[in-house]
């Protein structure tokens, strides 16, 4: 596959059991167009990884079925955090000068700012996560519960959030913990339950409600590029649980 496949592509090939679904980044090969990338409106949402198309697209489905709709051809998979490969692929599809715009999904990673200067380019935006990971994101401790009462029991699931998952409003704490460490398969979670737990999972058990503004300001920066006129839903929020 390009290093720019699309994560529809990607997708279509992991379910058809391809074993380079998910596999290395490899040669740039700009002639290979993925027609449906940007669609008719001239879009295109650049990722790092397939995970991250995983969750964006959960999320779509929760708050607007018009945006979910839209964004199911794909996205532009970077492979990592490389803001470079986007703007090397986004100006081989024409760039602004034929009319094309573009949104970059970045993680915060290990970087002290999350507005690090990215590289200008016409009709190309950039977004960095407030929080460390996108998968800090599903660090909501009542979606967790959720999910794994389903199997651990309650009681064992409260004990483990309890000592592991900061609190929604502790942007500090949520900041700074790495949720890839804390939810893979060598993390504290894993030992204690004996698997890793799916960022993907966790996501299909989270209320629009309990979204962070991050996702809800996403979303709403998607649809606009995408020139949906159907806003996001607007999310109320509920007391967080004691």
């Amino acid at each position: 596959m390009s290093p720019f496949d699309s994560a529809g592509e990607r997708n279509r090939s992991q379910r058809s059991g391809s074993a380079s679904a998910l596999g290395g980044i490899g040669r740039s090969d700009p002639e290979q167009r993925h027609s449906r990338e940007a669609g008719t409106t001239g879009f295109t949402l650049y990722v790092e990884g397939p995970r991250d198309w995983d969750l964006l697209r959960i999320w779509a489905r929760r708050l607007s079925p018009a945006l979910a709709r839209s964004l199911d051809p794909g996205a532009v998979i970077l492979g990592g955090r490389q803001p470079a490969r986007a703007v090397e692929h986004f100006r081989s599809l024409g760039g602004a000068a034929a009319g094309g715009r573009g949104l970059v999904v970045l993680d915060r990673d290990h970087h002290t700012e999350s507005r690090r200067i990215m590289p200008a380019e016409p009709g190309l935006e950039f977004f960095t996560w407030g929080r460390r990971h996108i998968e800090s994101y599903v660090l909501v401790p009542d979606a967790i519960r959720r999910f794994l009462a389903r199997g651990s029991g309650a009681s064992r699931a409260n004990r483990l959030i309890d000592d592991h998952i900061p609190q929604p409003d502790d942007e500090n704490a949520h900041s700074s913990i790495n949720a890839k460490h804390l939810l893979g398969s060598k993390g504290p979670l894993a030992r204690e339950l004996g698997q890793a737990l799916s960022p993907g999972a966790i996501a299909r058990c989270m209320r629009a409600e309990e979204f962070h503004p991050d996702i809800l300001y996403l979303c709403d920066r998607i649809r606009s590029g995408l020139g949906l006129v159907e806003p996001v839903c607007e999310v109320v929020r509920r007391p967080v649980s004691s």
